[in-house]
């Protein structure tokens, strides 16, 4: 992929600030646009009115499922609520609820990576089977059995979806745990006589979790395309929450007669999703070749 080329004044070219020019001048055209993506959602996380000209919740009987319009940039619902609108306010419920599952798959993954590659054999072995059974179960099935159990509002959603995400980062924080476990500097650490506590805490943790920190990135975007599905799936957050999910399962019922209901929204959590895991792809590649 070609990158963007863009040059400073001569004058500027040198120093710190030209080094960081030249840095960000290599960045490919396509993690610029994800990045722009991920701050204009965070935008309208933080500050959704200052993107929209319509409340998300005011009808518009005399404009029912209206087509895209310059007055109404992505269209109307069923029953005349701007689309756009609703597209906006809704990031900040979907981008919560995507970082929301993806702290409670890391609070969850993190005792059992750790106990799997440090605990004494037995436990490890116990840690190691637990991880492949739940691994064998696919997460959004989990995510559906626990969203039942606990209920279908966004903070349970949110719980639900970490919990079916969690096995796999388990692993994750194993295998890089194992592999710190096993490197020259922690051998030197216990040859030069350093306590567990501090081979533990100032070598292994910082060391196992650092690399894998770019990785939390890719499971905002793929927590909130798992949350959609719930939505979608009518075990997710109801109407008339402006959720993205929830979009997709208002607009399922008006395909026919009005696609962009169900095309805007998914396009949405698409892009959104690609756009997180293109950029923290490319800030893991740089941070392992750093």
């Amino acid at each position: 992929m070609p990158a963007l080329k863009l040059s400073l004044p001569a004058g500027l070219a040198q120093g710190r600030l030209g080094q960081t020019w030249a840095s960000l001048s290599r960045v490919p055209p396509l993690v610029w646009l994800s990045a722009l993506l991920i701050a204009f959602t965070l935008w309208a996380s933080i500050a959704p009115a200052t993107l929209v000209a319509y409340d998300p919740l005011e009808t518009d009987l005399a404009n029912v499922l209206m087509p895209f319009t310059t007055e109404h940039w992505l269209g109307t619902d069923e029953i005349g609520r701007d689309l756009y609108s609703r597209l906006v306010h809704g990031a900040r419920e979907s981008f919560l609820i995507g970082l929301l599952a993806m702290l409670v798959a890391i609070v969850l993954a993190l005792p059992l990576g750790f106990l799997g590659a440090l605990a004494p054999r037995p436990v490890r072995n116990g840690v190691d089977r637990l991880i492949e059974i739940l691994l064998g179960f696919p997460t959004l099935l989990v995510a559906l059995l626990f969203v039942t159990l606990l209920g279908q509002d966004p903070l349970n959603v949110a719980i639900a979806v970490g919990i079916g995400s969690a096995p796999g980062y388990a692993r994750l924080i194993r295998g890089q745990t194992l592999l710190v476990r096993n490197s020259a500097y922690v051998e030197a650490a216990v040859a030069l006589g350093h306590t567990r506590a501090a081979i533990l805490f100032r070598h292994i943790v910082p060391n196992a979790v650092r690399p894998l920190v770019p990785i939390t990135g890719l499971g905002v975007g793929k927590a909130i395309v798992w949350s959609s599905s719930l939505s979608f799936l009518g075990l997710g957050v109801k109407p008339p929450s402006s959720e993205w999910g929830a979009l997709l399962a208002a607009g399922k019922g008006q395909l026919l007669e009005a696609p962009w209901l169900l095309v805007v929204p998914g396009t949405a959590v698409v892009l959104v999703a690609l756009s997180f895991s293109t950029l923290f792809h490319y800030l893991q590649a740089r941070s392992e070749g750093a």
